[in-house]
């Protein structure tokens, strides 16, 4: 719907959501959080990236980026179960091209190469969280190296979203911290 689009409807939104988190400030964050795992193990496009955005224009930086550097490891590390016991062959033919890539990279320079996926994006993070569930990578390395790796991109995310919290009108879109923080986000993939 167009409303959807429009800054007014955004605005609402954020104000009724900001609401209920200073209703039930513990329990808000922890379901924000729960579904926020729940969709990225499920592996739903752009998904994280939205509920990132969100996260920050909500909960700011600080709890933000704290909830969601451990929901979206944990998110990840859901798909990479599923992707390990339960949907290997179906991961396997449907990126068959990238699968191919990742496993040559990753028989080079292993866990290192989990760490540059992680840090650089530059394949979408639910296909990541997919792939690296084929490999034979340890669990907890897995998630030690997504924590740390993810964070440096949930902090970008994060900050975006507290700018994009503040736009009061569609000239506030133009400020320059909101313009660096967007900034940031298109370099994110070249660190």
């Amino acid at each position: 719907p167009p409303e959807v689009f429009k800054l007014s409807y955004i605005q609402h939104q954020r104000a009724l959501l900001t609401e209920q988190f200073q209703q039930f400030p513990l329990l808000f964050p922890l379901i924000f959080a729960f579904i926020y795992a729940i969709l990225c193990g499920l592996s739903i496009p752009t998904a994280a990236t939205l509920l990132t955005l969100v996260a920050g224009a909500i909960f700011g930086f600080e709890l933000g980026t704290l909830m969601i550097s451990f929901a979206s490891t944990i998110g990840a590390t859901l798909a990479f179960w599923s992707s390990r016991y339960i949907l290997r062959n179906w991961v396997k033919t449907k990126f068959a091209k990238t699968y191919t890539k990742m496993s040559e990279n990753f028989d080079k320079n292993g866990t290192s190469y989990v760490f540059t996926l992680r840090i650089a994006p530059v394949f979408p993070f639910f296909i990541v969280n997919l792939l690296l569930g084929l490999t034979p990578i340890k669990t907890w390395k897995y998630y030690t190296i997504s924590q740390i790796g993810m964070l440096p991109g949930t902090i970008v995310y994060i900050n975006a979203g507290t700018q994009l919290g503040q736009v009061k009108n569609l000239s506030g879109i133009m400020s320059p911290s909101l313009l660096l923080s967007f900034l940031a986000l298109g370099l994110l993939p070249y660190t």
